[in-house]
């Protein structure tokens, strides 16, 4: 390219130059301008939009924050809870442990014992063969003789008696047993109920329930004594065979005025003997003799000498029920006088007409423990 050359205008070699107009221009920077403002306000808009969810979220996520930590607090409280119950469980639990240990302890002093009175038991089944029994108290009558019906008159004597059980009740603290004349006048205070009762100045609302007695036993014991056979023990121990020792007492109780020895039963392990004589009667004059004497082997042993009774039981009835002419009395009030004074006013209360109450036969008040008492059939 030769630059020496002359500058020649764009017209001459064909070029036309325009000038860009203004007006034009700022169409185009507005309308961009306008886009970009468009952009913007939607960027603002999304901002606006992510801030309100933002701040909704921070909003929840507080909320969230202080509920967590109201658990957080509670959970702590449940736990300092649950472990001071648990230490206090733990201190329980060992007194507990304790307590069982000694109930063991004397559980088990207590099996021993029962073990040893069993084997005393025992052994003194294998002696005797009978078991000895505590039965309550019984009330026994004799009633009358039965005939002897065809045997001789002075063989055997049958003796018949009534035998009934008293029955136990226990009687408690501030209660009391009344028994009155008249079994209405007893109905009549039972239908009463309640009876405000003066006691030295106080009052106490005594309750008066029906009095329940509970079982007994009544029965007729028939007795038959031998006229003609004695029981014998405390037979010394020999060396010598059975069959000998029956000799012995054979030749000890044979007398001219007894008469002769029928049979002999002895039991060496017992150191008892049954002795049956041939004529009736003569075991009247040898019972007589509580200790009987018995030479043997130049020595004097005393015999226990007693009549041979045999029984059976007849016409055995059971009977409780209600007593028609004893009433209770509950909800006495302890108060400082004697056990006597308050008794004493609590049977003048119900011996007046004027608190439905009559003639009264006993009464047995208790202030202070228990007691037994023991009625009859007719309580």
């Amino acid at each position: 390219m030769d630059l020496s050359s002359p500058l020649h205008s764009l017209e001459d070699n064909g070029f036309h130059v325009i000038n860009p107009d203004p007006s034009d221009t700022s169409k185009d920077e507005m309308e961009s301008l306008k886009q970009e403002l468009e952009k913007w306000k939607e960027r603002l808009e999304q901002a606006e939009k992510t801030k309100a969810d933002l701040q909704l979220s921070k909003l929840i996520a507080d909320k969230e924050y202080v509920k967590i930590q109201h658990e957080l607090t509670e959970l702590k409280d449940a736990q300092e809870e649950l472990n001071k119950e648990s230490a206090m469980s733990e201190a329980i639990y060992e007194t507990e442990l304790r307590v069982l240990n000694q109930e063991n302890a004397e559980l088990k002093r207590e099996i021993e014992k029962l073990k040893e009175e069993l084997a005393e038991c025992c052994s003194a089944l294998s002696q005797d063969g009978k078991i000895k029994k505590k039965v309550a108290e019984m009330k026994v009558e004799f009633t009358h003789m039965e005939d002897t019906e065809g045997d001789f008159p002075d063989t055997n004597t049958r003796c018949v008696f009534s035998v009934t059980t008293r029955i136990p009740f226990k009687l408690n603290q501030n209660q009391a047993l009344l028994t009155l004349e008249d079994e209405e006048v007893a109905q009549r205070l039972t239908k009463m109920g309640k009876h405000t009762v003066n006691l030295d100045g106080t009052t106490a609302d005594v309750k008066v329930v029906p009095f329940t007695v509970g079982m007994g036993v009544k029965f007729e014991l028939h007795v038959t004594i031998s006229g003609k056979k004695i029981n014998v023990s405390e037979i010394p121990e020999l060396p010598i065979p059975d069959e000998w020792m029956r000799d012995k007492l054979e030749l000890n109780f044979y007398k001219s005025e007894h008469g002769e020895v029928e049979n002999i039963k002895y039991d060496k392990r017992s150191r008892t003997a049954v002795i049956t004589f041939t004529r009736p009667g003569v075991t009247a004059s040898i019972a007589r003799c509580a200790r009987y004497p018995f030479y043997v082997n130049g020595r004097c042993h005393r015999l226990s000498v007693s009549p041979n009774t045999e029984g059976h039981l007849e016409k055995l009835q059971l009977f409780s029920g209600i007593s028609t002419k004893t009433i209770l009395l509950k909800g006495i009030k302890e108060t400082e006088d004697d056990e006597e004074s308050v008794q004493d006013m609590i049977e003048i209360h119900f011996q007046k007409p004027s608190n439905g109450g009559g003639e009264t036969e006993s009464i047995k008040y208790v202030s202070k423990g228990a007691v037994w008492v023991c009625f009859e059939e007719d309580a």
